[in-house]
């Protein structure tokens, strides 16, 4: 399902800007998950632990402004479209730090505010591929998306959620590769460690000795393999910029 959050700290342009999305919603027959927040500081919590596919987020707020988030929202997703919305103009060149997809000033009109869903959606992947870990508590069904690192421990599969939460499949006679054959198939997951396999849309360093994730998450990096990690991780990168484009 798509998910769009709207920050602003002003309530009648929050209420304008999450009537003119559910307009649109309704409009292109899309299923969505629209949340309003009406302080940066809100925002920034939850996003501990989850993500959206679409921000809207107002410049100038109290404590945090619009850029600085747009950064940190940046930092955490890479693939996440962003859109700033302002009464202030002159700070359109210093927003684009965050890579946004578009800069509405306010009073934002419906065709504009339209116009800049439809190109951002062209660049959403909504796509909620899921899989199921069979566990001592019992079935979970996870998506993909929110899985940050799988580790191989005593036969059974760890899943490292982005909320997170820890899962433990139960042990199996197949090897680590044969178990997660389903995520190593994708060209988001890549296993750098015989005991590790990380999703490269989390990972916000890569060292000689660790792929460091979102969370502060460290997987270690095997010695013999780090030039095919480098490479693999590059190419992904550069295939998802070239997505952009």
């Amino acid at each position: 399902m798509l998910k769009i959050a709207i920050c602003d700290d002003q309530p009648d342009e929050l209420n304008i800007i999450y009537t003119y999305l559910r307009e649109y919603c309704v409009s292109k027959d899309l299923k969505a998950e629209v949340r309003q927040f009406p302080h940066p500081d809100e925002l920034l919590q939850v996003l501990q632990k989850e993500n959206f596919h679409i921000y809207i987020l107002d410049i100038v707020m109290p404590m945090i402004s619009g850029l600085e988030l747009g950064k940190e929202i940046r930092r955490l997703d890479r693939e996440a479209q962003i859109i700033y919305s302002t009464t202030e103009p002159q700070f359109a060149l210093q927003a684009y730090a965050a890579n946004p997809i578009n800069f509405l000033v306010k009073p934002i009109s419906q065709e504009a505010l339209f116009s800049t869903l439809t190109l951002a959606l062209a660049k959403v992947e909504t796509e909620d591929e899921t899989i199921t870990v069979k566990t001592k508590v019992g079935i979970f069904v996870v998506s993909v998306g929110n899985i940050l690192c799988c580790e191989y421990i005593g036969r059974g599969v760890t899943y490292q959620l982005a909320s997170g939460e820890k899962l433990h499949s139960l042990s199996s006679t197949q090897s680590f590769a044969e178990q997660i054959g389903i995520l190593l198939g994708r060209a988001d997951f890549l296993q750098p460690h015989i005991s590790f396999a990380v999703n490269l849309r989390h990972v916000e360093l890569l060292t000689r000795e660790e792929m460091r994730l979102r969370g502060g998450i460290s997987v270690p990096v095997s010695k013999k393999q780090y030039t095919a990690v480098r490479d693999r991780y590059l190419d992904f990168r550069l295939a998802r910029e070239g997505q952009k484009r």
